[in-house]
């Protein structure tokens, strides 16, 4: 009971301690668990024990039998599913063929050169140097988020990074199982074409029992046939019965299946869609803080010592500064990316959950049937997650400095607020080449924004969450268009730090509107018009016109002409290069309008 209350409580400690000093949460989970587990039996224990024993060996432990690997089957099948539910189709339209190559091309010459170097540098045989190259192909959103969190990247750039992340860890898994097959099966009568069959079986039984249940729980969600109350509990419990059931017809098909699974739901018109994911959020969190711990702990100092050498080192030299560039240039050839672009994505590849605990598993059962150099898998899986997170951690913010990939000025603009008003003046923006998100917790104005061809996210603004999203780290500007003045005030007083580092904007009120001496700083276009102004305007004249400006006199005329007539509400100063900024509701005092300008403005045609 202790050891079982110490993981869950040293677990949630090490996402503290990654929370506050902005590190992946794997770094101090890992830690944590060689501390409780190989370093206490070593250094630390009187009677050479573990503080935390996994296994029960018949005086202590936590899990009889094989029941540790069940456990972490199970929890890596829901953190899998948990990432397939983010994975949006609509995201992918620019990155597309790079993502594929790089999960595809990259995964490959991984799998080859990394297989080449551990063979010859340890001496392993070709099946276990495989099954350690197919292990490490997997990266990991847990790891990849926390460490791009920080760092302002083009969307672009953080997307295929995340999308990797998660797409590569059920195609490293596959991998990994293939190899494993190959090596189970006994004699070489039949060996290639017995994997092959295991191969097939896996893919076809796997995206079938994902793509089926999917449907199903999408319908009876829809149709209301689950109370809200047991929403989660049956979307978990379906998702461990997707895992078996497909695992049963194909075995270790189940991780497919429930990567599957998610991706269709994901991509679905779900209700509550949100909520579930909310709560797969919290349980990964907590699986993952379980597992890391368990899986370290579980190892013994024997197997650090194999590793502790200079082969080691010259192996992590070769995956880190060889093998992922290699991949990733090959790759990205013909892509829009540029050179330093390429140079960052190849430096970024920390290895996560997924490696570590199939790594375990596997090389445990490997081990336990007596195949040779097995005992090295799980310690240079280890090595690989423990040495590649750190490197990543430490380094990645100064390294896209160097290589001139870090953005100084964020040009992304984060709206709150979908509506109607919203769409309009996103959509110019959009139009000319500025990247802008929309921000609602309606989902039918969330809906109408990506029919328009918007990016819009679904989401409520008092959520902590909102932060972690590494694709909206080019924003730099926010706006709060909403109808209610107070979650206007509030995004801009808990968002601004973060995503309006160039200015933040806000509709000013009703009251404000009537009190010349009080109009805020932050006001956005007008100090006349509030919310409804501009609402009806947009309901009467719905389309955005440009007007060029002669000088700062014609300027303050164009400007006192919208003021007299209300069917006209100026929005921004458009250059001679077609930049945009955005006009302050004191816009009389703007003193940046250059030659060529030209106001942008909502209404009826202004001539002048």
């Amino acid at each position: 009971m202790i050891a079982l209350a110490g993981i869950i409580i040293l677990g949630i400690l090490a996402q503290w301690v990654a929370w506050k000093f902005k590190i992946p949460a794997i770094l101090p989970l890992l830690l944590i668990g060689l501390l409780v587990g190989p370093v206490a039996a070593e250094f630390l224990s009187e009677d050479g024990t573990k503080w935390i024993e996994p296994i029960w060996n018949g005086e202590k432990g936590l899990f009889p039998g094989e029941g540790l690997y069940y456990f972490v089957s199970l929890s890596i099948s829901i953190i899998l599913f948990e990432g397939g539910l983010t994975l949006k189709k609509n995201e992918i339209k620019t990155i597309g063929p790079v993502v594929t190559k790089i999960i595809t091309l990259g995964a490959l010459v991984t799998f080859i050169a990394a297989a080449v170097a551990v063979h010859y540098l340890f001496q392993l045989s070709w099946q276990v140097s495989f099954l350690f190259s197919g292990l490490i192909i997997v990266t990991g959103p847990t790891v990849i988020t926390p460490i791009l969190r920080n760092i302002p990247l083009k969307k672009d750039v953080s997307a295929i990074l995340k999308w990797e992340g998660i797409l590569i860890d059920p195609i490293g898994a596959l991998i990994a199982v293939l190899v494993f097959e190959f090596i189970s099966v006994e004699g070489d009568s039949g060996f290639t074409q017995t994997a092959l069959l295991e191969f097939g079986k896996i893919v076809l039984f796997g995206t079938s029992f994902g793509f089926t249940f999917a449907h199903a729980l999408a319908y009876v969600v829809n149709k209301k046939l689950i109370p809200h109350y047991l929403l989660n509990v049956v979307s978990l419990s379906t998702v461990l019965l997707v895992y078996v059931e497909s695992d049963l017809f194909a075995h270790e098909s189940g991780l497919l299946a429930v990567v599957v699974m998610g991706m269709v739901l994901g991509n679905s018109k779900i209700s509550n869609l949100k909520e579930l994911l909310y709560f797969k959020e919290s349980l990964s969190v907590l699986l993952i803080s379980i597992l890391f711990i368990l899986l370290s702990a579980n190892m013994n100092m024997s197997e650090l010592y194999l590793i502790l050498n200079w082969k080691t080192a010259i192996l992590f030299a070769i995956i880190v500064f060889v093998i992922r560039p290699l991949g990733v240039f090959l790759s990205t050839q013909k892509s829009s990316l540029k050179i330093n672009e390429k140079l960052f994505i190849s430096w970024v590849g920390p290895r996560g959950i997924v490696a570590a605990g199939i790594a375990s598993l596997f090389g445990s059962k490997l081990a336990a049937k007596g195949v040779e150099g097995a005992e090295y898998i799980t310690p240079l899986v280890f090595m690989v997650v423990l040495g590649t997170v750190l490197l990543n951690a430490t380094t990645a913010r100064l390294f896209a400095k160097t290589v001139g990939v870090f953005l100084k000025t964020s040009n992304g603009i984060l709206i709150i607020g979908a509506n109607d008003v919203a769409q309009l003046i996103a959509k110019y923006l959009h139009q000319n080449n500025r990247h802008v998100v929309l921000l609602d917790s309606n989902k039918m104005n969330i809906e109408k924004a990506k029919e328009k061809g918007l990016e819009a996210m679904s989401a409520n603004i008092y959520s902590e969450t909102l932060t972690d999203d590494i694709e909206l780290n080019d924003v730099g500007y926010l706006m709060a268009l909403t109808a209610n003045s107070d979650i206007n005030n509030y995004a801009i007083q808990k968002f601004s730090a973060q995503f309006g580092e160039n200015g933040s904007f806000r509709l000013v009120s009703t009251d404000e509107m009537l009190d010349d001496e009080n109009n805020p700083l932050k006001g956005l276009f007008s100090h006349t018009d509030d919310y409804h102004a501009l609402a009806e305007l947009a309901r009467k004249h719905s389309y955005i016109n440009e007007i060029e400006i002669e000088n700062q006199e014609h300027y303050k005329q164009l400007i006192a002409a919208t003021e007299t007539d209300k069917d006209r509400i100026p929005l921004f100063i458009k250059n001679e290069a077609g930049e945009l900024s955005i006009i302050p509701a004191n816009h009389t005092n703007l003193n940046t309008i250059s030659e060529n300008s030209k106001l942008v403005y909502l209404g009826k045609n202004l001539k002048t």
